[in-house]
């Protein structure tokens, strides 16, 4: 099911409907309920559910803590304490279902993440939509030198073109066979009424996995978060990293306090291990240090130069 096909049939009548709740609600979440957000050429995520709001996260810590405070700014106060010494239990009490359609490799690193509830399109059931992904030219790139599951410089436009063309031209053939395989089109219809098709479970296994297919995923706050450290973070690979970029825009609209504690003590925030705060003492005091000194690997080592410049720069 494409995107224009949602709007005009599912979207257009779930946005219609008005219920009455006397559960918390967010205004800006509900503005944009049901409403797909594009992702890549042809994903999407949308909100199709959700449970709890910032007071929700408040609540469940005032039954361990007592009554507290009723302030916005001390229950702003009262969260950041929370994300800021990992307290997780509250933000657990939060949940958000979020429909997704994805390519089927970037599912299959989603999907170790085992911490959510998911039901995903199947496909020994139904036929798969003719959709699949296409980078942009500027995200082709080599294999890394440095970081064996990342990317390195990028390709030039000519040979960036023909990477291309053999990816569109690859999962059309691949999607020509798979209807051959079924005999059947996209809309379920026989092409061939003088043989019949092989079984969907069967067929399935010609489609490269840069075909989209789609899932319901719900999650609690807590590891949504963490989630979202993971995925957002600019080391990660950059088909994964524009959905959570996406949901992270919902998160604000969601639960705002959380969503600010979240960015200054996760997202903005830097871990160092102890060894690495013994090169910041030292540093600090004006003293030279070096990496046998303090008994770090080199990689960690590294690191630690490239975190210190980019904070300091």
């Amino acid at each position: 099911m494409t995107v224009s096909t949602l709007k005009n049939q599912e979207i257009r009548d779930l946005q219609a409907t008005t219920c009455q709740t006397r559960r918390a609600t967010a205004p800006k979440l509900e503005e944009i309920l049901y409403e797909p957000i594009p992702v890549l050429d042809h994903g999407f995520i949308r909100v199709v559910d959700y449970m709890g709001d910032d007071n929700a996260v408040v609540q469940a810590a005032r039954v361990s803590y007592g009554k507290g405070t009723k302030k916005v700014s001390e229950d702003q106060g009262l969260i950041n304490y929370l994300l800021r010494h990992r307290h997780s239990t509250p933000f657990e009490m939060c949940e958000i279902k979020l429909h997704i359609k994805l390519p089927i490799f970037i599912a299959r690193q989603w999907i170790r993440h085992r911490t959510a509830n998911v039901n995903e399109y199947s496909a020994r059931y139904s036929i798969m939509d003719k959709e699949f992904y296409i980078p942009t030219p500027e995200n082709l790139a080599l294999q890394s030198t440095v970081n064996h599951q990342g990317r390195g410089e990028t390709i030039d436009s000519q040979k960036a073109q023909r990477i291309l063309d053999l990816l569109k031209t690859d999962a059309l053939r691949a999607y020509d066979h798979y209807q051959e395989l079924l005999n059947h089109d996209e809309e379920g219809n026989v092409l061939d009424p003088t043989h019949e098709g092989i079984a969907r479970e069967l067929a399935r296994m010609n489609l490269p996995v840069n075909y989209y297919t789609q899932w319901y995923w719900k999650i609690d706050l807590h590891n949504l978060m963490h989630f979202l450290s993971l995925r957002a973070d600019s080391h990660a690979q950059y088909e994964i990293r524009v959905y959570a970029e996406a949901m992270l825009d919902i998160l604000q609209k969601w639960v705002p306090m959380t969503y600010d504690a979240f960015i200054n003590y996760r997202r903005g925030a830097v871990t160092l291990s102890a060894k690495a705060m013994e090169v910041v003492k030292a540093l600090i005091a004006g003293q030279k240090i070096s990496r046998e000194e303090v008994g770090m690997g080199i990689r960690e080592w590294k690191e630690l130069e490239q975190t210190l410049q980019q904070t300091l720069s």
